[in-house]
């Protein structure tokens, strides 16, 4: 497959990028800065570089054209404030998926958060970045053209993945490795018949294969 992700200078996606160059498939990643090149490159992906903040459906789509899939992994970061929680962790989340719908990518799958929710109430950041990813995955969900599964993680860790994990519609909250978050997405990638599902991520005692296909309805 030839699959392109967001944000792939993040931590899960350069993991993600690792699987899936390991396995043989074709990998781009999109990322803002010419200086994280050569990190995508020593992953085995293929370095994109447009800034997802300021970039038109069309040229996305541009990127997106010919790709089996694609993910959705950007994020402002936990350093950033409330204004760019609303134009990367929803308007690049809308953009790239607005995007992928107009290159006929069907293959659509989202990197969210647990908790995320449109109706979220706080004002503090962390409430701010939960609305504006709920509001992203509400607009993926409303995208008949899309194929979509979003995968909402727990706590993340940089502990070494187990390959053990809980994967449900609702798991309850809980910490996951980031190397375990990245193994479940290259599942979901090979199995489309999770498409349509909003799924919960945490530790668990199911191996990543079997978890996946649980979900499924394998």
């Amino acid at each position: 497959m030839r699959i392109v992700i967001a944000g792939g200078h993040g931590q899960i996606a350069l993991r993600l990028e690792r699987l899936l160059a390991a396995r043989g498939d074709e990998v781009a990643g999109i990322i803002r800065k010419a200086e994280q090149s050569d990190d995508l490159r020593a992953a085995g992906a293929e370095p994109v570089v447009l800034d997802l903040e300021s970039a038109s459906v069309e040229t996305v789509a541009e990127r997106l054209r010919g790709a089996d899939a694609a993910v959705f992994a950007a994020g402002a970061g936990p350093g950033s404030g409330v204004g760019r929680k609303d134009t990367v962790d929803k308007g690049a989340a809308v953009l790239f998926a607005d995007a992928a719908v107009r290159a006929g990518v069907r293959r659509f799958v989202v990197v969210s958060s647990m908790g995320a929710d449109p109706g979220h109430r706080g004002d503090e950041v962390f409430d701010v970045y939960l609305r504006a990813k709920g509001e992203a995955d509400a607009h993926v969900q409303g995208l008949t053209s899309l194929d979509w599964t979003i995968l909402r993680p727990g706590a993340l860790t940089d502990d070494a993945g187990t390959g053990l994990v809980r994967l449900e519609a609702r798991t309850g909250r809980g910490p996951v490795p980031r190397d375990d978050v990245a193994a479940v997405l290259a599942e979901l990638l090979d199995t489309p018949a999770t498409s349509g599902l909003t799924l919960e991520l945490i530790s668990g005692s199911a191996p990543v294969a079997v978890a996946v296909k649980a979900v499924a309805g394998n």
